[in-house]
C-alpha cells in the first residue's frame, strides 16, 4: 500500500482566540455578579445602602424563565417584561447553535469553561483522558435529556397560554434572580456536597456536568443538528494519525466518519487544530456550494452574533426590565412567601387559578 504524503499543516490554531474569548466572557460573568452582589446590599439595607442599577445580564442565569419567555414568544410574538435581556441571550445563543453548532458551549458557557480547566487539570493528573464504558456513557448522556424532556413537557404540555403568562407576571419570577442570588450566598450543606461531587467527578471524567446532567447543552445539541456548517474530514488525504480522535475532548471519534454529525460537537475546533495534513479536516457548509470556512470566521461569527443580539435588545429597550427600585424593595420584603410550582399537581392548579381569574373577568 502506496504509503500517504504528510503536507503539514502550518495555518495557526484557534485555541488562544478561544480560550481569550472565554476568558473575557467568564470577567463579564464576575462583573455582573459584583454589581447584582452591590444591588442586592441596596435591597437588604432597605435602600440604605447607595444604589446600583441591577444588571440585565444576571437574566443569563435564568434558563428556565429564559426558556419560558422564549416559547411566549414562539407562541403568541409577545416578548415578556420581566426578563427580557434572558431572553434575548438564549435567542443569541439558539441562533449560534443553528449556524455554528453547540459553539457556546465552547466558546462562551462559564461553566464550560470551568470544566475545560478542571478537565485539564485531570488529564494532568492521570496523564490521559479517562473514558466511561459505552454501557455506561450512553445511559448517563441520556439523563440531559431526560431533564429537559421534563422541562419541556411542563411548560409545553401542562401550562395553558395563560397559565405561563400568569407565571412569568408573577412576583416569583419578578425576583428569581434575587432568589437565585441567594440560593449561592447562603448555600445548604447538600448543596455545596452536590457541587463538589460533581467538581471531583469532572477531574475525573472530562466535562461531566456538560456531557451528562446539563439540559441547556441538550437543548443546544439539538440545534446543532439542524446547522448546515460540519466538520468534514477528507478521506483521501486523511493518514489516519488519529491525533483528532484523541483532541476531541467530547470523544466523537473524527477518525472514523466523513462528517461529524453529533449532538456532543461544541465545534471548538480542536481536532482541526491537531491534523498535521493541510486541508484534511474542516468546518464546511453542507449546502450546495459546501464552501470551506475558516477558524477565524467561526470566531468572529459566534462573537458577532452574541454582541448583534443582545446590542439589538439594548437598541430598542428590551434589555432593561421595568420593575422600579421601589417594587424590588417590596418585593424583598415578602420574597421568602413567593411559592414556586414544581410539578405536575401545582402546574394544573395554576391553570384551573388562571382560567377561574378569566371566567370571573369575563362575566364581569
Amino acid at each position: 500500500m502506496e504509503k500517504k504524503k504528510i503536507i503539514r499543516n502550518d495555518e495557526k490554531g484557534i485555541q488562544k482566540t478561544r480560550f481569550i474569548v472565554q476568558s473575557v466572557f467568564a470577567a463579564l460573568c464576575v462583573w455582573i455578579g459584583v454589581e447584582f452582589y452591590l444591588f442586592n446590599q441596596y435591597l437588604e439595607t432597605n435602600g440604605a445602602a447607595a444604589f446600583y442599577s441591577r444588571p440585565p445580564g444576571v437574566d443569563g442565569f435564568l434558563p428556565i424563565s429564559s426558556f419560558m419567555s422564549f416559547y411566549l414568544f414562539i407562541t403568541t410574538g409577545e416578548i415578556h417584561s420581566a426578563h427580557p435581556a434572558g431572553f434575548f441571550i438564549f435567542l443569541s445563543i439558539v441562533l449560534i447553535s443553528l449556524v455554528f453548532g453547540k459553539s457556546f458551549c465552547s466558546w462562551f458557557c462559564p461553566i464550560g469553561f470551568i470544566s475545560e480547566l478542571v478537565g485539564d487539570f485531570g488529564e494532568k493528573i492521570f496523564k490521559r483522558r479517562l473514558k466511561l464504558p459505552k454501557w455506561l456513557d450512553y445511559p448517563l448522556r441520556s439523563l440531559k435529556y431526560l431533564l429537559l424532556g421534563f422541562l419541556a413537557y411542563s411548560v409545553i404540555f401542562l401550562m395553558s397560554e395563560l397559565a405561563l403568562i400568569s407565571f412569568l407576571d408573577s412576583p416569583y419570577n419578578q425576583v428569581s434572580d434575587v432568589k437565585m442570588y441567594y440560593f449561592f450566598a447562603n448555600i445548604s450543606q447538600t448543596a455545596l456536597i452536590v457541587i463538589g461531587v460533581l467538581f471531583v467527578l469532572s477531574i475525573v471524567i472530562r466535562n461531566f456536568w456538560c456531557r451528562f446532567l446539563c439540559p441547556y447543552g441538550a437543548l443546544l445539541g439539538i440545534f446543532s443538528l439542524l446547522s448546515p456548517n460540519k466538520i468534514q474530514r477528507n478521506t483521501t488525504s486523511c493518514i489516519d494519525c488519529g491525533l483528532c480522535n484523541k483532541a476531541c475532548p467530547s470523544f466523537i471519534k473524527v477518525d472514523k466518519v466523513k462528517t461529524v454529525i453529533s449532538d456532543e460537537c461544541s465545534t471548538c475546533l480542536n481536532c482541526v487544530d491537531v491534523c498535521p495534513v493541510k486541508d484534511t479536516l474542516e468546518l464546511k457548509s453542507l449546502l450546495p456550494q459546501k464552501k470551506r470556512i475558516s477558524k477565524k470566521v467561526v470566531a468572529i461569527g459566534v462573537v458577532s452574533i452574541f454582541i448583534l443580539v443582545t446590542g439589538f435588545a439594548m437598541l430598542t429597550g428590551n434589555w432593561q426590565n421595568k420593575i422600579t427600585k421601589e417594587e424590588y424593595l417590596m418585593h424583598y420584603k415578602y420574597m421568602n412567601s413567593y411559592g414556586h410550582p414544581t410539578g405536575t399537581k401545582e402546574f394544573k392548579k395554576l391553570n384551573e387559578e388562571v382560567e377561574m381569574k378569566n371566567k370571573i373577568s369575563n362575566s364581569q
